[in-house]
């Protein structure tokens, strides 16, 4: 029934006292699921009829009292208005019926009621009379049948528990001929809307009872809980009081619906509660559905977390565990997979049993792979406790590491100093070795990883993972940590069965052999194609963060930042919401060198910026050069030099200068000190990167270009002829992928170059800086093309080149650079201004216009394009046209950064000819 109709539940039952002041006798069986209101309408009844001109005598028995003979009987003579002779027989009856209930103890106390009924017709009361003592029962059941003919209505309030063994007593009742049966339901919608409108208005209801009625399955206490969280937060979300009102229900019911209940709280998986709570609950598919249809449960779980969250902490901490226990004992018994198994230890907080720590190992490898690396963490943690040898306690915590590090490389510091003496003792040997070997290194432990290292030689291990670890490791040692490198040399020349590795392994060491490449080699298509391979189509759980890193810093440092770009975003966006900032961390590291290199200072600084917050300082270790570097470069380029000098005031570990991070922060620590004007300082700087990557053969162009670096400090020192020498040797080691190097570069050889000869190179520079997409140093050369033409009095050029190389400074946000020039116009269109005229423009146009933009005239254009000068002159005016524009000053700046770049720019650019103008 609804909410209204429990008033008609009211109706009827008032129709059966009529009949019985009319009188006849009577019988109704009130029924429900718990908390749809049998006590209620009974108490109320009760109320009403003393008033129609009938002796109502109510009792409520209770599960406390249901030993106590004739305890229910006790309750109804307790306030009976008898006389003084009948009550003492009725006391004396309850007496000698509560030792042994005899024939005449029966008779005796039926007779004192029907000698009430004799006064004025009666109304007996019982709730909950399933909880009343067996003799009350017979006594009741008895006297039903002899007042059949008397003015007596008896009512009785029943829970219908699933399954109650004694019947005897709601079956004798509903078999009398007079019996009436009336079955409360939960409160439908309707009637919910009418409660709740009833206290907070038509308006509120109308929004909240909908919802409400799905969390209460129409259960009036639980929709008065929620009305109460409603009046303490103003939000309509369940909270302390539903979770209360619940408890409340449950705590009514029998025990074994409780069980269940409590099991449904326990265990998150209704197939596995059935298999659990059946051995305590004699069926436990009807249990479910009779806590279905009370509200508590839907489909088998909890409406809301509030309400599981009360039933859990009424059960206590000691009664869940064992539950769990239990739980992963039946799961391993059924060949579960590891992974539930491993859930329902973890909630156990127990690998006392034999088979729970190669469960949990299993499982916390498992997570590692789908990224839940916290889940993995309370695991291995776990396993630890249980029953381990030597052996695999150090293979456990050697994993632990690896985990915790995904989340905090400082984390694993606290099992570093048990694994080095588990190295010693012999228990930790193979790849494990090597794994506590770089994670000493990470956090600046030299002279300790080195040992570690040598002792690895000792093992003699042949098992190819650690073959393959070892040999990798060595690699990653070349491009990282090249100081490191000699001792691992028992690993040079070890041969790797590929065939029996992993294809993650294989993939790990192709991807770390493509930035070895780079940065001793130089770029290279195929190491391009390579790295660019690896990362399509993988997923980083797919992949470890070695892989990662290797192949997009070899895109990056192969010049091909435009196309590392995209992938690391996307692997970026695979982990936000995963459980691994360390990861996250290094990937944003990366990003933001990436943006430093395209010439995006704002957004190299926001996420050099990020990563140092995803991770702390102090977390990176001798890595820590990787962005705070980055930061220092963006920072400096901006003009925000107390931000520069911040990064520089940090404590840095000491053995950060033996990597190839620590390099990276010797350059921006170099650029700062140029900035501010202390070029002695920046040139020790850049002199200590040219000595570092030459001592470890790293001395690629497309990594630290030292020797610009060191040719503008001299510059600034007024030693032109040591800089020309040292700028004409980069453009000497000049190769394909070395736009950006080759670009600087020319810029610098143009400041060491007599006035007339500087346009030339500087055109030069900024052909290449355009095609490799570096808006900042294109910036940087288009300014300096501005004062080239100034000197030479090609003052219409200069100003064509001023307007560009301002709208470039100002994308940039290089204040530097702003402020070098007159601020004698606005700034050209942004980035979707310039997409727009490239996709309206043809190659050809594409071509003349991106050179035009440069400075050169029509018949330069055409000598270096191989056209005659009228096509020029058409090319130009069909621009001129398509955007609206009279004149080359209006031309966009950047034309051939954006994709469908000047072809022919791209061509002379890969391989430069060293100039040969006079000094």
């Amino acid at each position: 029934m609804g909410f209204f109709e429990r008033d008609a539940a009211m109706g009827s039952l008032q129709g059966l006292l009529t009949e019985t002041i009319e009188g006849r006798s009577r019988v109704a069986m009130v029924t429900g699921v718990v908390a749809t209101g049998k006590s209620e309408l009974l108490h109320a009844f009760a109320e009403q009829v003393y008033d129609r001109g009938a002796l109502p005598l109510v009792a409520t028995a209770s599960r406390g009292e249901s030993d106590l003979p004739l305890g229910v009987l006790g309750q109804l003579f307790h306030n009976a208005p008898l006389g003084e002779g009948l009550r003492e027989r009725a006391m004396d009856l309850l007496r000698e019926g509560g030792g042994r209930l005899e024939t005449q103890v029966v008779e005796g106390l039926c007779g004192v009621l029907l000698s009430l009924a004799e006064q004025l017709p009666l109304v007996i009361v019982v709730d909950d009379v399933h909880d009343s003592d067996r003799a009350s029962q017979m006594c009741l059941s008895y006297f039903m049948r002899r007042a059949r003919s008397s003015p007596v209505m008896t009512v009785f309030g029943h829970a219908d528990y699933p399954h109650q063994t004694d019947r005897f007593f709601p079956t004798e009742i509903i078999r009398q001929p007079h019996c009436t049966a009336i079955r409360l339901h939960p409160l439908s919608r309707g009637a919910v809307l009418s409660m709740v409108g009833e206290h907070l208005g038509h308006e509120t209801a109308e929004r909240l009872a909908p919802e409400w009625h799905d969390l209460s399955g129409g259960n009036p206490i639980l929709v008065a809980g929620l009305l109460e969280d409603f009046a303490r937060n103003g939000t309509g979300a369940p909270a302390e009081r539903y979770g209360e009102a619940v408890l409340s229900c449950l705590h009514r019911v029998d025990p074994p619906l409780l069980d269940v209940a409590r099991w449904a709280a326990a265990i998150d998986d209704p197939a596995l509660v059935h298999r659990l709570a059946r051995a305590d609950t004699p069926s436990v598919p009807l249990s479910i559905r009779w806590l279905e249809t009370a509200g508590l449960l839907k489909d088998g779980r909890f409406h809301h977390e509030a309400g599981e969250e009360a039933v859990l902490a009424d059960l206590g901490a000691d009664k869940r565990q064992y539950m769990h226990r239990r739980a992963a004992e039946l799961l391993n018994g059924e060949g579960a997979s590891d992974l539930a198994i491993a859930e329902q230890l973890s909630k156990a907080d127990d690998a006392d049993t034999p088979w729970a720590v190669s469960v949990l190992r299993s499982a916390a490898r498992r997570r590692l792979t789908d990224g839940e690396v916290e889940s993995a963490v309370d695991y291995l943690k776990l396993a630890l406790r249980g029953r381990l040898d030597d052996q695999e306690r150090t293979s456990i915590a050697t994993m632990l590491m690896r985990a915790e590090w995904r989340i905090d490389p400082k984390a694993p510091i606290s099992h570093m100093e048990e694994l080095t003496d588990a190295l010693h003792n012999g228990s930790l040997r193979g790849s494990d070795a090597i794994i506590l070997a770089r994670a000493l290194l990470w956090h600046g432990r030299m002279d300790v990883a080195c040992d570690v290292l040598e002792r690895t030689a000792e093992f003699g291990d042949t098992d190819p993972h650690t073959v393959a670890e070892g040999v990798s490791t060595r690699m990653w040692l070349r491009c990282s940590a090249p100081p490191l490198l000699s001792h691992m040399n028992s690993w040079a020349g070890k041969n790797i069965s590929e065939a029996v590795l992993p294809f993650q392994v294989s993939r790990r060491l192709e991807s770390i052999n493509a930035l070895v490449g780079v940065l001793t080699g130089g770029p290279h298509d195929r190491i391009v194609a390579t790295a660019e391979r690896i990362l399509r189509g993988s997923n980083l759980d797919e992949m470890s963060m070695d892989t990662v890193e290797s192949a997009l810093l070899a895109l990056v440092y192969a010049g091909r930042s435009n196309r590392a770009a995209p992938r690391c975003d996307a692997l970026i966006g695979e982990l936000r919401s995963g459980g691994s900032p360390a990861r996250r961390a290094r990937l944003t590291a990366i990003r933001a060198e990436i943006s430093l290199r395209q010439g995006e200072l704002e957004e190299a600084a926001s996420y050099a910026r990020l990563a140092l917050e995803i991770i702390p300082p102090g977390s990176w270790g001798v890595a820590v050069g990787g962005p705070a570097a980055t930061l220092m470069l963006a920072a400096t380029a901006m003009g925000r030099y107390d931000e520069a000098l911040a990064q520089l005031n940090q404590a840095f570990p000491e053995a950060m200068l033996q990597t190839r991070c620590g390099v990276r922060f010797l350059q921006a620590r170099g650029r700062y000190q140029l900035a501010v004007d202390n070029p002695v300082a920046a040139l020790r700087d850049f002199r200590l990167c040219g000595e570092l990557l030459t001592a470890w053969k790293m001395d690629a162009p497309g990594f630290v270009a030292w020797r610009t670096d060191v040719a503008e400090a001299l510059i600034a020192l007024g030693r032109h002829d040591e800089a020309r020498d040292l700028v004409e040797e980069q453009l000497s080691r000049s190769g394909a992928g070395s736009e950006r190097t080759d670009g600087v570069a020319l810029r610098v050889l143009a400041a060491t170059s007599e006035v007339r000869h500087r346009p030339m190179f500087l055109r030069q520079a900024s052909e290449h800086l355009q095609a490799c997409g570096d808006r900042y140093e294109l910036a940087r050369s288009l300014i300096d093309l501005t004062e080239a033409y100034h000197g030479v009095g090609e003052f219409r050029r200069a100003g064509i080149i001023a307007s560009r190389a301002r709208a470039l400074a100002q994308e940039c946000g290089a204040r530097p650079l702003s402020q070098a020039l007159a601020d004698d116009g606005g700034a050209e269109d942004g980035d979707g201004e310039t997409s727009r005229v490239v996709a309206i423009l043809s190659d050809a146009e594409r071509r003349v216009a991106g050179l035009a933009t440069v400075g050169y005239s029509n018949r330069e254009i055409a000598a270096k394009l191989f056209i005659t000068v009228s096509t020029v002159e058409q090319h130009l005016t069909r621009v001129y046209r398509k955007l609206n524009i009279t004149q080359r000053s209006d031309l966009p700046p950047d034309l051939t950064a954006q994709p469908g770049r000047v072809p022919g720019l791209a061509r002379e650019g890969a391989h430069p000819a060293r100039p040969a103008a006079g000094r």
